[in-house]
């Protein structure tokens, strides 16, 4: 065989028991993943914001982020729900390049797999009882959900997972908002198709046992943009793009239309700055248009507390090692404009 067996790792369940979450932070949870699923459905004219770091690669500057959201938060909750990016795993399109916390809980260093199921756990933990806000993340190994299930108020499946069947199958168990993203091709067939299947109940295989969903209702799509045959990027966020992808809707027997447009990526070409008009446009699109107003419920949008990237090593706090994210000051800026123009 050419696989090698280092260690066996600890269950989901015994690293749960070693790190709880409090009984009454899992009440707000609960809580908070009901006005989530409110927003989804229809039930609230609230607009979802889910803004953080491209990649969470530092509990102390990611707590400090989220703690700064949950100052907003107050002020602009009748109008906005902040749910914080603490994304944990980052997927890489060659394989190569950091894989996030969960792999490498120090980036300048080796993977550790046990440490970094711990740091994951210890960085979600420490964000919910120091800010009240539980947060989103994507869900890049399917396998790993037990470790989170309990902290996590949303879920994405990105571009590259959407087709598989196994994030499919394992989304139609969750019982919180799982957005699915159209994959790198752009094709909205795909991530509809996706939607679908994780609305339904299944059966299947899952860490060792045989288990039955009974389907995510909550789940709905996401637009990243896509890059074409030549390599370029090709946004998806216009009003022309949305006002299609409600038709699709439209065509098939999907539960609670809705879309999350995320503003970077394809959409912004990776040049982050430009996330704060592309955010602005899809509100001025849902102004003109009743049906995009009821589908596009929120925005995806990578900020952290130092605007642009860096090279790991270069030890610039809070300064993504990843994608380019908006600053702090601009990310606040943002906030208060879309409650406004709500």
């Amino acid at each position: 065989m050419s696989f090698t067996f280092e260690r066996l790792l600890p269950t989901p369940a015994q690293i749960r028991e070693e790190y709880p979450l409090p009984a009454h932070f899992a009440a707000l949870k609960q809580e908070r993943d009901r006005e989530i699923a409110d927003i989804i459905t229809g039930k609230s004219d609230r607009f979802l914001m889910i803004i953080g770091p491209c990649s969470a690669d530092n509990e102390d500057s990611v707590c400090d982020y989220v703690n700064r959201l949950a100052a907003l938060s107050d002020r602009v909750k009748d109008k906005v729900m902040l749910v914080p990016r603490i994304y944990t795993n980052k997927p890489r399109t060659t394989g190569d390049g950091y894989k996030g916390i969960a792999s490498q809980p120090d980036p300048r260093k080796k993977e550790d797999f046990l440490q970094g199921l711990i740091a994951v756990r210890r960085m979600h933990l420490r964000a919910i009882q120091e800010s009240g806000l539980t947060a989103a993340d994507e869900m890049l190994y399917p396998e790993n959900w037990g470790y989170v299930e309990d902290v996590l108020s949303y879920v994405a499946i990105g571009a590259r997972s959407v087709e598989d069947q196994q994030h499919r199958l394992t989304v139609s168990g969750f019982d919180v908002a799982s957005g699915m993203k159209n994959p790198t091709s752009g094709d909205f067939s795909v991530m509809l198709n996706s939607v679908y299947a994780a609305q339904q109940p299944h059966s299947f295989i899952y860490r060792g046992y045989e288990v039955s969903t009974s389907g995510n209702p909550l789940a709905h799509t996401v637009l990243r943009g896509s890059v074409s045959k030549n390599g370029n990027s090709t946004p998806n966020y216009h009003y022309e793009d949305l006002n299609r992808l409600w038709e699709m809707y439209q065509e098939r027997d999907l539960r609670n239309p809705a879309c999350i447009i995320d503003s970077n990526h394809n959409n912004s070409g990776k040049k982050y700055e430009q996330q704060v008009r592309i955010v602005k446009e899809v509100l001025h699109s849902r102004r003109l248009n009743a049906d995009i107003r009821s589908l596009v419920k929120g925005v995806m949008i990578e900020s952290y507390i130092e605007p642009g990237c860096q090279k790991i090593g270069e030890g610039i706090y809070g300064k993504s090692i990843t994608d380019p994210c908006l600053g702090w000051e601009a990310s606040e800026r943002l906030i208060y404009d879309v409650a406004e123009l709500l």
